[in-house]
Order: C-alpha cells, then sequence, then structure tokens
C-alpha cells in the first residue's frame, strides 16, 4: 500500500483476472500501444498533484480491487473526435493487492491511502485468486 498520497480506483472492464490483465497488456505491448501503458479517460482529476506525489491507479477485477499501478503522470489526449481528455500514464508493473470488494460504478474514484487495500506479499503473489464470493466474504469478515 502506498502511503500519505491519493490514489485512483477504475473498473477494470472486460478483464477476469490479474494474469488476463497481464496478458492483455503484453498483447497491447506486442501491437505497438504507447509504453508506459495508459488509460484513457474523459475527466481530468481536479487533484492531480496528489496523485503524482506517489498515487497509483487501482484496478478493479470482477467485483474486487486486485491490483494496482503506479501513476508516473497524467497526459492530454486529443480523441478522433477532438475532445480533450485525460491519459494516465502508469508503471508497467502490476502489483497484485489483497482483494478488496468494491461496487460498480462509472469512471473512477478518489480512494484515500488509508482505504487502499495492501499489496500481496510477494511470497503469494503467485497464488490463484480465490472465488470471487469466497474472497467478498472473506473481506466482509475482516479476514482478507
Amino acid at each position: 500500500m502506498v502511503t500519505g498520497t491519493l490514489n485512483l480506483v477504475k473498473l477494470c472492464v472486460g478483464i477476469e483476472s490479474v494474469e488476463h490483465l497481464a496478458d492483455y497488456r503484453a498483447r497491447m505491448k506486442a501491437k505497438g500501444a504507447p509504453q508506459p501503458p495508459r488509460h484513457i479517460t474523459r475527466m481530468w482529476p481536479k487533484r492531480e498533484k496528489e496523485l503524482l506525489a506517489g498515487g497509483s491507479l487501482y484496478w478493479v477485477i470482477k467485483g474486487q480491487i486486485r491490483a494496482r499501478q503506479r501513476i508516473l503522470r497524467l497526459e492530454e489526449a486529443i480523441g478522433d473526435d477532438g475532445i480533450r481528455r485525460c491519459a494516465i500514464v502508469m508503471d508497467p508493473e502490476i502489483i497484485r493487492t489483497m482483494p478488496a470488494p468494491r461496487r460498480a460504478f462509472q469512471g473512477w474514484r478518489y480512494l484515500e491511502a488509508k482505504d487502499a487495500p495492501p499489496d500481496l506479499p510477494e511470497s503469494r503473489s503467485a497464488e490463484p485468486a480465490l472465488p470471487p464470493d469466497l474472497a467478498n466474504a472473506l473481506a466482509d469478515m475482516g479476514l482478507r
């Protein structure tokens, strides 16, 4: 967990697991996608300075925060429609976190460091994911 910073939380739509996210990133890199990876969003975060002071983008996969990527910078991205958007440029390293349930929402949300799930210890980073129902039940009991 990154402490003393502000983070973002975002749904990772269409992604089934952290492994699937890593595979997707590798495929996009092989296809010549800009590196480091970026996520384009319509709204520019008003709390940019706090995010750039060590914040991460936490990914919600199948109803749980499961991973994060450190935010490197925010860049302007103009779409084909001429609309200004924000490219959230992230460190390529995907860091697994302890599962933390999250309901569906649109866009992104700020996530205070005190509310962010801790990183999964290195010794557990290769463990297969628990079934979402079981992970949610454990998290509800405070046993993440």
